[in-house]
């Protein structure tokens, strides 16, 4: 297998959860504004959307969408024991939560790293953000240790990549201190080091 990323990006949720299933796979930058990965090839002749992620299976088969991905993983090597049985209530709020994370919260984001974007838009994105960060904050309030059942799984992957990123554009994690204790523990597990040092994001 092949996965197309770009460091920091959310693909390092599936590159995550590769290292979390002990999967056999590479890894491929590619240069989003170019359109070209790393060894020089046409980007878009990959994935026609031309965005990452998108994932070359052994077969030649491309699986672009970060939630289909990280699902596909999951399914592929069960014994990681990264989401739900496969038609179990747990496993349809796994898809609740993956489908949202792609679907509001990372959009939410999306003005704060457009060259375009005015103050006024980033702000209004900085209050939007702060919204959806509320809504985990409550779901976690219960005291649960990850998003879905009792453990890890991929939805906690992608919840950690999109949360992290308030590092990045001025926004105040410790503000919602039930999340920011999940990105903590998401962070120290070494499937996620393996996969952030990879990326050149940590030392």
């Amino acid at each position: 297998m092949k996965l197309y990323i770009k460091p920091g990006a959310c693909p390092l949720a599936s590159h995550i959860a590769l290292y979390e299933a002990g999967a056999d796979f590479e890894v491929e930058v590619v240069d989003t504004e170019t359109g070209l990965t790393a060894s020089g090839a046409d980007f878009r002749a990959i994935n026609p959307k031309g965005y990452v992620p998108a994932l070359r299976l052994e077969d030649g088969a491309v699986l672009t969408e970060g939630a289909a991905v990280l699902q596909l993983i999951a399914d592929r090597y069960p014994a990681a024991g990264l989401a739900p049985a496969p038609g179990s209530f747990e496993r349809a709020r796994l898809h609740e939560a993956l489908n949202w994370i792609s679907a509001e919260l990372h959009k939410s984001f999306s003005p704060l790293f457009r060259a375009s974007s005015t103050e006024a838009e980033k702000s209004a994105a900085r209050g939007t953000v702060a919204k959806n960060f509320d809504r985990i904050e409550a779901q976690l309030a219960d005291g649960r240790t990850w998003i879905v059942g009792n453990r890890f799984s991929v939805a906690d992957a992608s919840l950690f990549v999109v949360a992290n990123w308030a590092n990045f554009t001025e926004i105040d994690l410790s503000r919602w201190p039930h999340l920011a204790g999940l990105v903590e523990r998401v962070a120290a597990r070494p499937a996620v080091q393996k996969a952030m040092k990879a990326e050149g994001l940590i030392p």
